[in-house]
């Protein structure tokens, strides 16, 4: 490996590449259009691609494309080359542009939930100068934002940008107040990758793997996470060799990949990154999925970013932590020095806490997903409630600012907000609560609920927008005050009686939480169709459409493409099954049946007395096994068959949820008790032994 610091960013056209090739007046403007949102003039933009494109092809592009984010959920990219023919027969190599500003691929072949007709196929993606331009292979990529004829955003970045004004705007109002000049607000992300590695070999002998990104069927391994020896373990070499070229090829990405381990489960292994802008942690983290699964690969191995690939050990979940920052560098989640700062800092504070009670559904619905479904609440994720941890010092001060009473610290202090200095908050006064889906920690909130394989985009657009709405709620209500400290501390302590029933610091596992919370009236919304309905509620169409995130037919789309997907993936994973079934689990145990029926009748021939127990018990259990397997594929079959008489996309989804979900579920359970007794040689898929251990 070269040296890092040389490196880093060698693969991005970033700042300091711009003010070394471009014409000083060219990078004014362009850092001008990243840092306040103004539009590049065309003859600005020709001079900037030509220099991106002399840069490009020193390091060995040939082809640009303008990379774009659809409701897919993954990456899009559409390449064409530099090559332009000159009159005598050859070419030059050229970019305008008018090709960087903007592309045009075709829009009616992603989803769209009726944004656009499958006829309507004009769309156009517009570059993201916030976001630089990187080169992948032979390519280079400019981030974009895609929208369709009409303007509606088909994509993940353009309501992350909208979002991200909207806070800025609202944030400032509120700065303004308490004399702060800060020149723009910025969210930040840092995004945990959760992952597990398997050996390429097996994986290409399971169909569910490859079809579904998670197995269907298997039987428990003798040994799981139950040790605990594979958490923070030594890394295994082949693994340790994927880190390493990993590492190098993010780097070079510009990436600030920091952090790397072995997870809870075998096989199971993490990445986390340094914060920086939240559009840019996006691309950076959509980037490291599709680094993770190529170069796995190289190794032998394959990356599974399901948020459930395997039953009965840990799922694969993203932490996205996220604070909010002055341009300047202050960080408006972290405590200060003064009782003017603190005041500020408790205002933020109380922000989020407001915006997570008030939109507790939709932070639900951001992280709502058939995969994400299997993990939420399984003892190692948060559950599907949405709560609050501060820790108890944070919790106990501002119990006494709602209750008027004295906050015993060192000494007894009556909290009156921009008169008394609050206790300094090491970032480590409070343990970490690893069962909060959205848990405090120091000068950042860490929202543990997202699932390994999503964008962070949604999440952060919901948290954004809801935040944006406090600050412009607190705003409207402190410009003007005469006393303004006084109608602060009104506010705040207002704000804590009618929201802390949001903030709970205990184990979150516990079934008597659960109970609580209904008590409290937090929602519980264990799936997805039980979710998705609050995403087009009056409350939430009204936030989105008044910060200008989302149209009401831009949230209502999205409305129908998560409900298409959820159904979409129960119906490819109940197809697999009964193909996996029908072909090779039925013939393998009939197979086996039959040997151990030859080995009886010939043992009894040789032996008329011969204990025959294990043979005619084992064909006896599995010849049951194997009537009830046929039943339960054909009942889900025919189940299957129902799904096409539901009517809109809302009762689609609860009947998989509801009718396919159980079928599959009970067809699992006869398979795997099956395999537990079928000879490993006639079984005919790797086990989960043989996935979860095979790579060392």
């Amino acid at each position: 490996m070269n040296k890092v610091t040389e490196m880093f960013g060698s693969k991005v056209f970033n700042s300091a590449t711009m003010k070394e090739r471009l014409p000083k007046e060219a990078y004014k403007a362009v850092q001008n259009a990243i840092k306040n949102g103004k539009r590049l003039d065309i003859t600005v933009a020709d001079v900037v691609a030509n220099s991106m494109k002399d840069w490009a092809i020193e390091n060995g592009a040939t082809h640009f494309t303008h990379w774009f984010q659809p409701m897919t959920g993954v990456t899009a990219e559409k390449h064409d080359s530099f090559i332009s023919p000159t009159d005598d027969g050859h070419i030059i190599m050229e970019f305008k542009g008018k090709e960087l500003v903007q592309g045009e691929p075709d829009a009616s072949s992603f989803p769209s939930g009726g944004l656009r007709a499958t006829f309507e196929a004009r769309g156009y993606t517009a570059w993201d100068p916030t976001s630089f331009a990187f080169i992948k292979g032979n390519t280079l990529c400019i981030p974009t934002a895609f929208c369709s004829y009409g303007g509606e955003a088909l994509d993940k970045k353009t309501p992350l940008l909208r979002s991200m004004e909207a806070i800025n705007k609202q944030a400032l109002r509120v700065l303004k107040l308490f004399g702060n000049e800060a020149t723009s607000v910025k969210t930040t992300v840092g995004p945990e990758q959760e992952y597990f590695l398997v050996d390429k070999e097996m994986y290409d002998k399971r169909p569910d793997l490859l079809y579904t990104g998670r197995t269907l069927f298997g039987a428990k391994s003798p040994k799981g996470q139950e040790l605990d020896d594979h958490y923070f373990g030594t890394i295994k070499s082949r693994v340790a060799a994927f880190m390493e070229e990993l590492n190098e090829e993010l780097w070079k990405l510009g990436i600030l990949a920091k952090t790397e381990h072995n997870e809870v489960a075998p096989a199971q292994h993490e990445l986390a990154p340094i914060f920086t802008t939240t559009n840019i942690a996006t691309d950076h983290n959509q980037i490291t999925m599709e680094l993770m699964q190529r170069i796995a690969k190289k190794h032998g191995m394959v990356c599974l970013l399901h948020e459930k690939p395997f039953a009965g050990v840990n799922g694969s979940g993203k932490h996205n932590n996220w604070s909010i920052s002055t341009a300047e560098g202050v960080n408006l989640l972290e405590p200060g020095e003064t009782p003017h700062e603190n005041a500020q800092f408790l205002l933020f504070l109380c922000s989020v806490i407001k915006a997570v009670d008030d939109y507790q559904d939709l932070l639900r619905i951001s992280v709502a997903s058939a995969g994400n479904d299997h993990r939420l609440g399984a003892n190692e994720a948060p559950p599907a409630v949405v709560s609050i941890f501060l820790g108890e010092e944070l919790t106990e001060i501002l119990e006494s600012i709602a209750s008027d009473s004295s906050y015993d610290s060192k000494e007894r202090v009556q909290m009156k907000i921009g008169v008394h200095v609050l206790p300094r908050f090491p970032k480590d006064t409070t343990d970490r609560n690893r069962t909060s889906p959205f848990a405090f920690t120091g000068n950042k909130f860490e929202f543990r609920m997202l699932g390994s394989s999503a964008s962070v985009s949604g999440a952060n657009i919901v948290l954004n927008t809801a935040v944006a709405e406090s600050l412009k709620q607190f705003a409207d209500e402190l410009e003007g005050k005469e006393n303004f400290n006084d109608a602060l501390h009104d506010l705040i302590k207002r704000v804590i009686k009618e929201h802390k029933r949001i903030i709970f610091n205990g184990n979150g596992y516990d079934d008597a939480w659960i109970a609580e919370a209904e008590k409290r009236g937090l929602l519980n919304l264990k799936s997805t169709p039980d979710c998705l309905p609050y995403y087009i509620s009056e409350k939430n169409e009204k936030l989105f459409s008044e910060h200008k995130v989302f149209s009401p037919s831009e949230l209502n789309a999205r409305y129908e493409i998560k409900l298409e997907t959820y159904s979409k993936i129960l119906n490819i994973e109940a197809l697999t099954m009964v193909d996996m079934v029908n072909k090779d689990i039925l013939p393998a145990i009939s197979a086996f049946i039959g040997k151990l029926s030859k080995g009886v009748n010939e043992k009894k021939a040789a032996v008329a007395t011969a204990d025959c127990k294990y043979e005619e018990k084992t064909i006896a259990r599995l010849s049951t096994l194997a009537s009830v397997i046929y039943d339960r594929c054909e009942a889900l079959d025919k189940a299957l068959i129902g799904a096409m008489d539901e009517g809109d996309a809302l009762k689609t989804a609860a009947y998989y949820k509801d009718v396919i979900f159980k079928a599959m579920n009970e067809l699992r359970i006869s398979v795997d008790e099956a395999e537990v007794i079928t000879d490993r040689k006639y079984w005919p898929y790797p086990s989960y032994g043989d996935l979860l251990f095979s790579v060392r």
